[in-house]
């Protein structure tokens, strides 16, 4: 996702600094498209009106934004900080803090949206945080994406994004069920999801994500199942937080241990149905 994101900046002639914490990482976004590269997280925050950062947990965030050479450490008072990874809603508010304490503004502003959406300059953005720091950085989420929701203060954004993945895997745990369904009872793997791409199932998701359920095995993972149980369980301790019945995020939550417990944490999420297949 950040390096999808760094290729429509530079199309759009913006000048990228990049870091990573993989090194040859960012070496290889960076040669792909004529991006610069910083070798520390307060290195790139220090030339940067606007900050974005994506990363996959809460803990590799906390790690980025923290120390000598850290995110915060590095901030000029006058940008802002796009904070565009899944997080805790909790974990938001303390790093906004900590940036806002630096003399910079932060807004949490996960994204909806699969590469190929990034790459179009489609993705929708979830806001928390202050408005005018947000004006400041919309022409840069404008390349980026094509509707940004302003939601409320530091949290909102985060909390909308969880209810968003909430639904989103229990939609791709649907999928995964009602396509293994259909091919242990006699119908072609590809007849079936002709059907689910034409029939009123057919979201984004779905279409998006059909080479993954035809030919699984054969493309690269865009979201492993390692991160979806992360999500679902954020997604749980907030329902528990704010009293929200939840029984599908439970039982998806639990076909998903059992993914994990089986190998799959790597495989993409669509890796479901080869569980459902296999049992």
């Amino acid at each position: 996702m950040g390096a999808a994101m760094v290729g429509v900046l530079r199309r759009a002639g913006e000048p990228v600094t990049v870091y990573n914490r993989s090194s040859s990482r960012a070496d290889e976004v960076a040669s792909s498209f004529a991006a610069v590269v910083a070798d520390t997280a307060g290195e790139a925050a220090s030339v940067a009106r606007t900050v974005l950062v994506s990363l996959a947990d809460d803990a590799a965030v906390q790690s980025v934004y923290s120390g000598p050479d850290g995110l915060v450490a590095g901030l000029r008072g006058n940008s802002v900080v796009v904070e565009t990874s899944t997080l805790s809603p909790a974990t938001v508010r303390e790093l906004a803090a900590r940036v806002e304490g630096a003399g910079a503004a932060m807004l949490d502003a996960p994204v909806s949206g699969s590469v190929p959406l990034v790459e179009r300059g489609e993705l929708t953005f979830m806001v928390g945080g202050d408005a005018e720091a947000l004006d400041r950085v919309r022409p840069v989420l404008d390349l980026l994406g094509k509707r940004v929701f302003h939601l409320g203060g530091h949290g909102a954004g985060a909390t909308m994004k969880l209810a968003v993945n909430a639904a989103l895997h229990g939609l791709n745990q649907a999928l995964a069920e009602a396509l293994v369904l259909a091919e242990k009872a006699g119908i072609d793997r590809s007849a079936a999801y002709e059907v689910f791409a034409s029939s009123a199932l057919a979201a984004p998701f779905v279409l998006y994500k059909r080479p993954a359920y035809e030919r699984p095995g054969d493309q690269p993972a865009a979201f492993t199942l390692e991160l979806v149980a992360k999500d679902l369980a954020l997604a749980i301790d907030l329902a528990t937080e704010v009293g929200a019945r939840t029984p599908q995020l439970a039982t998806n939550r639990d076909v998903v241990a059992a993914a994990l417990a089986a190998g799959l944490g790597e495989a993409d999420m669509s890796a479901l149905a080869v569980l459902l297949r296999d049992r």
